[in-house]
């Protein structure tokens, strides 16, 4: 593999803008506007596969957007790696943030990357993540190096909880069928101190409505006489969480997992810059469950966090009105034995319990998933660990991640595999949020690293 350095410098320049080219095209799933920039970007993914070198490329049609799938299988008595990936992006809102506009990708130095980054909705979740792959199986390809079988399912729903993903996989097994699943959608600690993600939260997500009169009121002659919806809501959701920020739902922590004292000095660890932390988002303290560090907080600890909250009039000057209606959208990050559909319910039953007379609440679930946790003592894992080691020089962390890709539990409930969360962004790329960004030596990083694991695992395999 030791060719992968000189294939990167012969192609680096076309490898940058690939993906400029990708990010151009707004594939944001959750808005029915983008539906046909969100086709295009299938397409584009399925010429990049196939110019890559995969056989048997093909456009899976859901009920949704569609799955683009692709494989090289150079003997079918070799292992197989399944690379999943996601081609949509999240909403660019608010765009007003942006420093320059988010799907028109620019190259700028940043304090942690000098030699640029990539600024763009999707440079890191996940197109600029999804494409390391298909370039790296590129270069085993065209360099004669692929040392096993390779199948790629890329989707265009992650962003909106993978719709249709579920039933694709349930009626694909054979076709899907691997030895173990690859996932760059997560992220390392630094580029210095690579790290490779060991568990992901699960996730709740729903949308609560709150309705009090039978149209807005004028607040001068109704207030204080009738419930207004948005002081409702804000106490209601003011309600979630005690004096300790512990979330005060009857039942939620009924399943929730504690680490033992030997696993939470394991993960004190890590490195971790709590002033640089505090400096980097522009904030004078953390906050949040008491009895907690910050990064146990944003890993092996569940969350309830307000997304979204609005009602009334939010346009320019003043108008004094009561609203009929209020919302809001919640998540819930969940931990491993938590389940979704469980903690759904259990929101629903507190949340419409709580609700004052004069009110009716309205609770709509909108998707979710399980956390997931993998093995370190696999060689799936140590596959993985050996890479980054012959690439960055130092044996990668393991780590909690606080994120949710709830597919992963999915894949190995339905195919029955592990999955290796190979990441490359860090925490500073300001995914989901205005200014999103990869740098450029992250993206060749994972594609100089990806192929050193398809040759470990192979090794470790036979």
């Amino acid at each position: 593999m030791q060719e992968i350095k000189e294939y990167l410098e012969q192609h680096k320049q076309r490898f940058i803008d690939e993906l400029i080219d990708l990010l151009k095209i707004p594939s944001v799933s959750a808005d029915s506007a983008f539906s046909q920039d969100v086709l295009d970007t299938a397409d584009a993914v399925k010429t990049a596969l196939e110019t890559a070198g995969c056989d048997a490329v093909e456009i899976c049609e859901t009920a949704g957007y569609p799955i683009v799938y692709a494989e090289k299988i150079i003997d079918p008595n070799l292992p197989t790696v399944l690379v999943y990936g996601h081609y949509d992006v999240q909403p660019p809102d608010p765009t007003d943030l942006w420093n320059s506009p988010p799907f028109e990708p620019v190259i700028k130095p940043t304090e942690l990357h000098p030699e640029g980054a990539i600024f763009a909705r999707g440079a890191s979740d996940d197109k600029g993540q999804m494409y390391m792959h298909i370039k790296a199986v590129e270069f085993m390809i065209k360099t004669g190096q692929l040392p096993c079988n390779v199948k790629f399912m890329i989707e265009g729903e992650e962003e909106v909880g993978s719709k249709n993903l579920a039933t694709y996989v349930s009626e694909h097994h054979e076709k899907l069928a691997n030895d173990i699943i690859l996932i760059s959608d997560t992220g390392m600690i630094a580029n210095d101190v690579p790290s490779i993600t060991t568990g992901l939260r699960g996730l709740s997500y729903v949308e609560v409505e709150v309705t009090g009169p039978n149209r807005d009121l004028h607040s001068g002659l109704y207030g204080g006489a009738v419930a207004n919806p948005i002081n409702i809501l804000a106490k209601m959701i003011a309600s979630l969480h005690d004096e300790n920020n512990h979330i005060t739902i009857p039942g939620f922590y009924d399943r929730v997992e504690e680490l033992s004292e030997e696993e939470r000095a394991e993960m004190a660890k890590a490195p971790f810059d709590l002033e640089a932390y505090k400096n980097s988002l522009g904030i004078e303290a953390v906050y949040g469950e008491k009895g907690y560090s910050t990064n146990e907080r944003n890993s092996i600890r569940p969350t309830l966090d307000v997304n979204g909250i609005w009602g009334g009039y939010t346009g320019e000057g003043a108008k004094t009105v009561i609203a009929s209606k209020a919302y809001a959208k919640i998540s819930m990050r969940l931990v491993p034995h938590q389940d979704w559909q469980e903690i759904t319910e259990l929101f629903k039953t507190h949340f419409e319990r709580i609700a004052p007379q004069g009110v009716r609440v309205k609770v709509t679930p909108h998707h979710g998933g399980q956390g997931y946790v993998t093995p370190i003592d696999t060689i799936g894992y140590q596959a993985a660990s050996k890479a980054y080691e012959t690439t960055f020089g130092k044996k990668p962390v393991p780590q909690r991640g606080g994120g949710s890709i709830p597919i992963v539990a999915l894949f190995e409930q339905e195919l029955k595999s592990k999955t290796i969360l190979m990441g490359f962004g860090l925490d500073s790329n300001a995914i989901h949020s205005p200014n999103e960004h990869f740098a450029v030596w992250n993206y060749l990083k994972g594609i100089e690293t990806i192929p050193y694991f398809y040759q470990y695992f192979s090794e470790m395999y036979s």
